[in-house]
């Protein structure tokens, strides 16, 4: 098959939304800024939904689900959280059409004009602080853990699939607690839990931070955040988690009894990952010849592909691949035996290597005689013909380190373009010439990380948790500073 992928070195953006097509992943809908999650690439999805879910109910939390909709005099209670989303509001106006005048059309019925317009919701903060006023009276009922898959509307005016969309998918948790340190710690526990997955399963070295004021979630008192580097120099934020303080609590009055008998305002946390996920794997890892998938996010982890000219082939060849196919399932590796005679191996090959499957085991009359098959790896290209005994520890063993190979990739790439530098001039060389991290010291304002931001495009991705205590000077001031932040251009 001709893939007609263009070449990442070429045009970066022009490369991620072939790919992102071709591999049948995702398409652009009817609706401007909207996309339609194909098969392929919602299988994606649900593997991570399906082991984020499994990490969050570990650590205590449970699924519930809220309304779409919100009340729009709820935004107005939290001054920071609606100056920050009111630009990004999609809002329903009227309940109910009617055919128009001529009867060819349908018209909005002014007679049925809502009584409060309603906000598709851009994030669900304040439908759930309002319905966690009517849960809590006491310490006995705290803390809440409670986290929701659904779908949210921001409406972006530049869209790009899986990155920005005017909605998107995604999981949000609100909780509430009896004490700051409580509230702060879970903050933490859930950041660290994004920067497990990312690292653990999407082979992705990820740098955990701070978020400066200036880019701090609308609302919150303190944003962490989890940052990873593409393959073309810029950053993308993959996870945050938000300390909420008692802001929320204090606008919908969500009050508790404490032990001592005194009432007190709940302390509250949000945090969330989308299905920006997916733009960030296929960006991180993703080659000239199409994806390269992880093996443990794979919707399909090994493909089979048969060799044969006769149907006496093509039948023992069958069989052997379905007992290798039910074998590995029982190790819970997913397999696609792709024995079907309306393409050719090649076509098949190249097929396979666009979607990504971390591996491919080819199987032809001579292997029959042999007792052996050939292995091909995505992440390397690699072939080598093994015999089929054993196999099965073999292919367990490739993947294992198919996965190991993509992330030691992907951190060595962070590793290159992260850049130190102590002058402004330096800064803006990196920045133009090199791209990628840029460690550099910062005076803390925000006035600073404006001009810097209007001059450059590059923003502060973070404050890292464990940045040292260094004295030094702004790059752009030359006021003192005891840290370095990292900048980046960033999506």
């Amino acid at each position: 098959m001709s893939k007609g992928l263009p070449k990442r070195s070429e045009d970066y953006a022009q490369w991620y939304n072939e790919l992102v097509k071709k591999a049948d992943l995702a398409e652009n809908s009817a609706v401007r800024g909207c996309m339609i999650i194909k098969p392929y690439g919602y299988s994606i999805w649900e593997k991570m939904q399906r082991q984020l879910d499994d990490m969050f109910k570990e650590t205590g939390h449970s699924n519930a689900y809220f309304p779409l909709f919100i009340p729009k005099s709820y935004l107005s209670k939290e001054a920071d959280h609606v100056e920050g989303f009111a630009k990004e509001c999609a809002v329903v106006t009227h309940y109910r059409l009617k055919n128009d005048e001529n009867g060819k059309g349908v018209v909005v019925d002014p007679d049925a004009k809502l009584e409060e317009e309603l906000i598709v919701r851009p994030t669900s903060e304040t439908i759930i602080w309002n319905t966690y006023k009517n849960w809590v009276q006491s310490y006995r009922d705290l803390p809440l853990l409670i986290n929701q898959w659904a779908n949210v509307v921001r409406w972006e005016m530049r869209t790009r699939l899986f990155l920005r969309t005017a909605e998107f998918l995604w999981q949000e948790g609100h909780t509430a607690h009896a004490t700051k340190q409580e509230a702060l710690d879970e903050t933490v526990q859930m950041i660290n839990i994004y920067s497990e997955f990312a690292e653990e399963y999407m082979a992705l070295p990820v740098i955990k931070g701070i978020k400066s004021e200036s880019e701090r979630f609308a609302g919150a008192l303190e944003t962490y955040c989890i940052e990873g580097l593409m393959q073309d120099g810029k950053a993308l934020q993959a996870g945050t988690s938000h300390f909420l303080g008692q802001n929320f609590a204090k606008a919908f009055d969500v009050k508790f009894t404490a032990k001592d008998g005194k009432q007190d305002f709940v302390w509250g946390t949000s945090w969330g990952v989308s299905t920006r996920l997916i733009g960030a794997l296929i960006m991180a890892h993703s080659d000239d010849e199409g994806l390269v998938l992880p093996p443990k996010l794979a919707p399909i982890q090994v493909v089979i592909v048969p060799i044969y000219k006769t149907e006496e082939d093509r039948n023992n060849i069958a069989k052997v691949a379905n007992e290798l196919r039910a074998s590995l399932k029982k190790k819970h590796i997913s397999v696609n035996f792709d024995n079907r005679d309306t393409h050719k191996p090649g076509f098949k090959f190249a097929e396979w290597e666009l979607k990504g499957v971390p591996l491919r085991i080819a199987i032809g009359p001579r292997d029959l005689e042999n007792g052996t098959v050939e292995l091909a790896r995505r992440d390397t290209k690699e072939k080598q013909t093994v015999n089929i005994e054993g196999i099965d520890q073999v292919i367990e063993d490739t993947l294992d380190k198919i996965q190991i190979n993509i992330y030691d990739k992907a951190k060595a790439f962070r590793t290159e373009n992260t850049h130190q530098v102590d002058t402004y001039e330096e800064f803006k060389d990196i920045l133009e010439n090199k791209a990628g991290f840029v460690s550099a010291h910062w005076d803390g304002t925000a006035e600073t990380e404006d001009r810097i931001k209007e001059e450059t495009k590059a923003t502060i991705r973070c404050i890292p948790l464990d940045a040292k205590e260094e004295a030094g000077t702004c790059i752009y001031s030359g006021k003192p500073s005891n840290k370095r932040v990292l900048f980046a251009k960033a999506y």
